[in-house]
């Protein structure tokens, strides 16, 4: 990735979060560009990560090498459309990381015949401790791929799938996944505080237990039932 010229279209959190990711990977500031249309959060991020920032979709994506659409679903239309007169030329990627929206529209609304890449990535890759999941158009090649893994890997861990309609699968698993971890921390802090802990120790032995157990799983060559197992044996607690 070396040399590679990255456009943000959207300055929200999760394009926030990869640029801090990319910098704290050893990418240069000045081959970071973002596109927002609100200045205090252009200057924030200016700011913040001592990067170029824009009020136009094309100035921040003209030179890019990827450019990576982090804007809200409702406002990928509009967002992609601004670009189509960039969509051709040989070698660009486009990345979306938009909730439900499928790369055919996508490849509409850009015109053209673009290599496209769908990221379904998840909250924890605020924490540059997430879990991506991948989709690419035929039309992207080896080098391209590379380039999407590259980018998301700076928030997280990568995988691909082989079709688009597992990106739905992935939303429901990774995607929407942690609320249900949240849910059964929340149940192990509830039951610890009403047989008698207090909140910051059930709140602290929740969290490290949750923290230890997942390192556990993915340190582990055993499967999590077999882990499971280890702790729920016959006679036990």
């Amino acid at each position: 990735m070396e040399g590679f010229q990255i456009a943000f279209v959207g300055g929200g959190n999760m394009s926030a979060c990869l640029v801090g990711g990319l910098i704290a990977d050893g990418a240069p500031a000045e081959t970071l560009r973002v596109a927002d249309p609100d200045e205090a959060r252009r200057e924030q991020l200016a700011r913040q990560f001592g990067i170029a920032t824009t009020a136009s979709n094309v100035e921040a994506a003209e030179a890019a090498d990827v450019v990576v659409l982090g804007v809200k679903p409702q406002v990928m239309h509009e967002a992609a459309e601004s670009l189509s007169a960039l969509a051709d030329r040989p070698g660009r990627l486009f990345v979306s990381v938009a909730a439900g929206i499928r790369i055919d529209a996508i490849e509409r609304w850009l015109g053209g015949e673009p290599a496209v890449v769908r990221a379904m990535p998840n909250t924890p890759a605020l924490l540059r401790c997430g879990a991506t999941a991948l989709f690419a158009n035929p039309r992207t090649d080896a080098a391209r791929r590379d380039a999407a893994e590259h980018v998301l890997r700076a928030v997280g861990s990568v995988t691909w799938v082989d079709s688009e309609p597992l990106l739905d699968v992935v939303t429901a698993l990774s995607g929407s996944g942690p609320a249900y971890f949240f849910l059964l921390m929340e149940a192990l802090e509830t039951a610890g505080l009403q047989l008698g802990l207090t909140e910051d120790a059930a709140r602290l032995l929740t969290q490290e237990t949750a923290l230890g157990a997942a390192k556990m799983a993915l340190e582990s060559e055993e499967s999590p039932r077999e882990l499971r197992q280890r702790v729920t044996s016959p006679g036990g607690t």
